[in-house]
């Protein structure tokens, strides 16, 4: 079976590290599918000048409010399917991108995902456990569908207080 490499970096705003060429070293990597969280725009405003390689697809969550959260996934395989997950992202924060493919016998559904972050209100922890437990029923239908699932992002959980900085 050939071997893939999956990429993840929460970037912090896609056009400040554009500016800083931060991403210049995907040019001369062998990268299969890279995923971006937190890029803080729309899917027209993702540089063009972010690195050289040409991706197959290009896939982009932006948020309703603009400037916030974003997602996108840059990918040279082949998918069969490709969404946003409104049902789990209910407040179209632009936080998943959802691509299915397949790899030899396997069908497979990848995710690339800012989870929410709960810290700043009672009311925003409740909303991240919520998109957790919707995620995950989302998930688990598809395994019972056989797909085999791979999750990448930006989880934003942390096991102590020290782990936040």
């Amino acid at each position: 079976m050939n071997k893939y490499k999956f990429v993840s970096w929460n970037v912090n705003g896609i056009r400040a590290v554009d500016k800083k060429e931060a991403l210049k070293w995907v040019d001369e990597q062998d990268i299969h599918l890279l995923g971006v969280q937190e890029t803080k725009s729309m899917k027209t405003q993702i540089p063009e000048t972010i690195f050289n390689k040409e991706f197959k697809t290009v896939t982009a969550s932006e948020s309703a409010i603009k400037g916030r959260s974003g997602t996108a996934l840059f990918t040279d395989i082949d998918i069969t399917f490709e969404c946003n997950c409104p049902t789990v992202d209910v407040l179209d924060e632009g936080r998943i991108n959802e691509v299915h493919f397949t790899l030899g016998d396997k069908d497979i559904a990848f995710f690339n995902v800012y989870f929410p972050n709960g810290q700043s209100k009672e009311e925003r922890l409740v909303y991240k456990m919520e998109f957790y437990d919707r995620f995950l029923n989302h998930c688990e239908a598809l395994k019972k569908e056989g797909k085999s699932i791979i999750i990448c992002g930006d989880v934003n959980t942390a096991h102590k207080e020290i782990d936040l900085a």
